[in-house]
This record gives structure tokens, C-alpha cells and sequence, in this order.
């Protein structure tokens, strides 16, 4: 029997392995993957033709047929994007960036089978950076479920606009992977009418969008977003001002020819220093938009790919027939100013003050008023330092708040909703880090056993709770074979929602009171 070495194969197995290959057959050629614990993994799957030269900033072309069988046995390059403090020599991020980047990875627990449930997951990273090869979906195989993690361009890459360009290509890439699994996913034992589109964080704000984009409908059934909804999309004027930055910085026509030229390490240099412009010059005047949440790439509200704001079409019924779980995690920005080192450091004076150092100039921008958010804030967590009180109040503005509106608005006789928050503390630095951004992941793919090895595993401590993964990863394989997440449906002025942590438990309405602070407030 053919064998082969120096293969990556786990997410985060960096050893030499010896497996048994694993050969489907696709519509653009033959692929040659690993068997790994009876799992078969085919990795750097290309779903697109790489989007350089001549499609630089360009919507995605199919990928190219090739002869032969083609190896899918290491990672695939990611898209371009920055060099991340952070993840620096961290093994979970050990995918170079390349041209071949729209590629995915998929995990099968037997190619021959018929009619087994698809998740595709869609990575965060801030719409700036994102890896498929930061994710191990060999549980969800091994439970029955084909699990398909994709790379989409973000940054400028993926989201930068000007009048003439391709608005959303990120989104687009999205959608391309969407289709290349109607058209595959048979090979390796899916059901492409049994798909659930799955993300964190700009991975879940990308799907909020996509419930409300009319080329995404009748691609995926189900949707699980993961700290992010459907409130970050900007106006084509806002989108086309940035873009128009941009140029100016770039000394370039603000045109897509133009900046189609300009090597992707320019685009990705220029956006750190319009970022520094920001943080100088937050004026709503200059930008055409609010930069109270300083994200210059983002889904724009084209008017065709997104035809206007996603919330008001999911509360049209735009996402009519497609389940959903949404939620968030209970102290989702403790992650950002705990990283950053600022949480302890956070004075009276820098919250009550402008706040525009700590992008928190929320109030101001979206018309809450600072006293009776304050006040609100206190009385809602007595004894909270400055640090705690800033992290409540982003965790509301930037998730919870936009989760609880996209469950509202889901709502209706022709599909389920229902609502989760992950509440499971990190005891890493004294409970610093709290139940933050992103620390649900590895319970949601049952991976407590890569410990470090995987994102943001240093977070985990020494014994996290192997019950809780083994019961929120359970929930999410059962939502997505059958569309029940095993616990009581969100409706209104119920409100249920589980609360993830040991033990897990059913609350209802357990924010009302900051759902009532935010009324009215974008």
C-alpha cells in the first residue's frame, strides 16, 4: 500500500506521521488525502484560482482543473494580512501567507458515506487576519458531521471599496466556498442540502451578514455565529470615503485599477498607518462614518451584494427558514485589553474622559449619554474597576448587544432561534482574561487535549472542565445534523439562553437590563 511522511496533519501535529492516502474525486480533479484515526483529512483544497495578477482585488474565479491526482495533505497558504504580535512562533499559526489562499480543509469521517450533515467554518481574525489551519475539525468527524474551515481575503484585501471596484469580495469568497461544497461535497460523504455555516467573531459578523445576502440564499440551512451578528456592516458613502483614504495614503487614483497595482504588503502597511489617523483623527466628517469601532474593512451595504442593512432584512425575513444559534461569551473584550496590558492600567479619568485612546468613544458616537451609561454600568457591577466597567461596556457594544438584535429579529413561525452565553472563566492571571473573546472555541471542537498547542490554548489553565466541551461540542453537532441545539428556543419575552459553564444552566432574559440601556442606540 502507497505510504508518505513529513506530512501536517492534526491542527496542530507537527511531527512526522506515517498515514494511509485517502483519494476523491472532484469536479476540477482528483485529490489525494491522509487517513488519520480512521479521519480523512484533505488540506489546501483549492475552492478558487488564486486572486493575484491579473484578479488582484477581483471577485473570485473557479479554481483551476488540474490532471493527475493532487496532493491535499499540508495546510494551504492564508490570504495576505499582517504579522501579529500575538501569534508570533505560535504553532497554531504556522500557515505561510501565498497566492493559492482560497483554499479549505475538510475533515470526513468517510468519503463513501451518504447524506452526512456539512458545518462550514468560517474564521474570525477582526477582518484582518484569519487562518483555516488555527482550527482541528477532526471531532466533528469523528461525531459524524464533515467539517469544512475555509480561508476568504479580508483587510483590504477582502473588503476595501471604491466606486468602481468589486465591493465584498471577501464575502464573495465566502460564497464561492459555499458553492464549491454544493458542487463537492458529495465526494467526501456530505449532503449539500444539510449545510450549516459556522464562525467566530468576524468569521460569525460575516455569516449575520450573509443571512441577508441574496446569492448566499439556499447555500446553507443553519448558521452558529460565535461572538458576532449582523450589526457591522457600513454604507457604500462610508465604505467609499475609506477606500478613498486609502488612495490618498497610497498616492494612487482612487480607482480599482488603480489600487490593483499596489502589492498587497503596501495595502496591508497602509492600513496601520490610517489606523494611527484614526486614533489622531477620529472626525465622522473626514471617514463618512463613526470610528468609534475603528474598523476601516468591513461587509459595505452595496446595494446589490448586500442589498441594504443585514438586521432590517433578518427582521424582513430575509433569513426566513434558516435556524440559527447566535451568542456570545460573558466577558468577550477582556481578551483585547487584557492582551494589550491596558485592563489593569484603565483609569476614572480615561473612562469618564474622551476614551478615544481605547476606541470606547462609543457613547459620544452612537448618542448614549456618559451618565446614565456610567450609572447603569456600576449599579450592574458594583465594585468593578475602571478596567472592568470598560470591558462590560465594549463587551455589550461590539457583541452581546448585536446578538441579542439578531435574535430578536430571527424570531418568527418559519425558523428556530436560539441563544447561548459562554460563561467559563480562564483562571490564567488570576481571572484576568475572565470568559473572554474566543475561549470557547476549543470546548465548541472538543480539542481540551491540544492544551497550548492550539489558539489560545495558554487560557485553557491546567484543568479545564472536559465536561463542558464535551457538552457545548455535542450541542453544536446536534444543531447541525437536525437543527436542535437541545435546549428552549429564544422567543420574545422569553428570551431563553443557555449559559454555558459547570454546571450549564437555562436563564431567561438574563440582559434585559442592558438590552433596556441600549434601546434605540446604533
Amino acid at each position: 500500500m502507497e505510504r508518505f511522511a513529513s506530512l501536517t496533519l492534526g491542527a496542530n501535529d507537527m511531527t512526522l506521521v506515517e498515514a494511509r492516502p485517502s483519494i476523491v474525486a472532484t469536479r476540477a480533479g482528483k485529490l489525494r488525502g491522509a487517513i488519520v484515526d480512521d479521519i480523512h483529512v484533505f488540506r489546501g483544497v483549492p475552492y478558487a484560482a488564486p486572486p493575484f495578477g491579473a484578479r488582484h482585488l477581483a471577485a473570485p474565479a473557479p479554481a483551476v482543473p488540474w490532471s493527475g491526482v493532487r496532493d491535499a495533505l499540508v495546510d494551504g497558504a492564508k490570504p495576505p494580512q499582517p504579522t501579529m504580535p500575538a501569534f508570533a512562533d505560535q504553532p497554531w499559526d504556522r500557515a505561510p501567507v501565498g497566492a493559492d489562499c482560497l483554499n479549505m480543509n475538510i475533515w470526513t469521517p468517510d468519503p463513501g458515506a451518504r447524506g452526512l450533515p456539512v458545518m462550514i467554518w468560517i474564521t474570525g481574525g477582526s477582518f484582518r487576519a484569519g487562518s483555516n489551519a488555527w482550527y482541528d475539525g477532526s471531532r466533528f468527524a469523528r461525531d459524524g458531521v464533515v467539517c469544512v474551515a475555509i480561508n476568504y481575503r479580508s483587510g483590504p484585501e477582502g473588503f476595501l471599496y471604491v466606486q468602481d471596484g468589486t465591493p465584498n469580495r471577501g464575502l464573495l469568497d465566502q460564497i464561492a466556498a459555499m458553492e464549491w461544497v454544493r458542487d463537492n461535497i458529495a465526494s467526501f460523504g456530505g449532503d449539500a442540502g444539510n449545510v450549516t455555516l459556522c464562525g467566530e467573531s468576524a468569521g460569525a459578523m460575516c455569516i449575520g451578514v450573509l443571512l441577508a445576502v441574496p446569492r448566499a440564499k439556499g447555500l446553507f440551512r443553519r448558521a452558529i455565529m460565535q461572538s458576532g451578528a449582523a450589526s457591522f456592516a457600513v454604507t457604500a458613502d462610508a465604505a467609499r470615503r475609506i477606500g478613498e483614504r486609502f488612495a490618498e495614503k497610497l498616492g494612487v487614483a482612487a480607482t480599482q485599477d488603480a489600487l490593483a497595482t499596489v502589492a498587497p504588503d503596501a495595502l496591508i502597511a497602509t492600513h496601520f498607518a490610517l489606523d494611527a489617523d484614526v486614533m489622531a483623527r477620529p472626525d465622522p466628517a473626514h471617514w463618512g462614518v463613526s470610528m468609534a469601532g475603528a474598523m476601516l474593512t468591513q461587509p459595505v451595504i452595496d446595494g446589490e451584494i448586500v442589498p441594504s442593512a443585514p438586521l432590517e432584512r433578518i427582521r424582513a425575513g430575509a433569513a426566513g427558514g434558516v435556524d440559527v444559534i447566535v451568542g456570545s461569551n460573558l466577558d468577550d473584550w477582556r481578551l483585547f485589553l487584557a492582551f494589550t496590558g491596558d485592563l489593569p492600567k484603565i483609569t476614572e479619568e480615561q473612562i469618564t474622559g474622551p476614551l478615544a485612546r481605547h476606541g470606547a468613544n462609543t457613547f459620544a458616537a452612537y448618542g448614549l449619554p456618559l451618565e446614565r451609561a456610567l450609572a447603569a454600568y456600576r449599579s450592574m457591577y458594583p465594585g468593578a474597576s475602571p478596567g472592568d466597567l470598560l470591558a462590560a461596556i465594549q463587551t455589550d457594544w461590539w457583541i452581546r448587544v448585536p446578538a441579542l438584535r439578531l435574535a430578536d429579529a430571527h424570531v418568527g413561525p418559519t425558523s428556530r432561534t436560539f441563544m447561548y452565553e459562554f460563561a467559563w472563566r480562564s483562571p490564567v492571571g488570576d481571572g484576568l482574561f475572565g470568559s473572554c473573546h474566543a475561549l470557547e472555541i476549543p470546548f465548541v471542537f472538543d480539542t481540551l487535549d491540544e492544551g497550548p498547542g492550539q489558539m489560545l490554548g495558554d487560557l485553557l489553565g491546567p484543568e479545564p472542565p472536559r465536561q463542558l466541551a464535551t457538552e457545548m461540542h455535542a450541542a453544536w453537532a446536534r444543531f447541525i445534523a437536525h437543527g436542535d441545539a437541545g435546549w428552549p428556543e429564544y422567543d420574545v419575552p422569553r428570551r431563553a439562553t443557555m449559559r454555558f459553564r459547570t454546571p450549564s444552566i437555562v436563564v431567561d432574559d438574563p440582559r434585559s437590563r442592558e438590552r433596556a440601556l441600549w434601546e434605540g442606540v446604533r
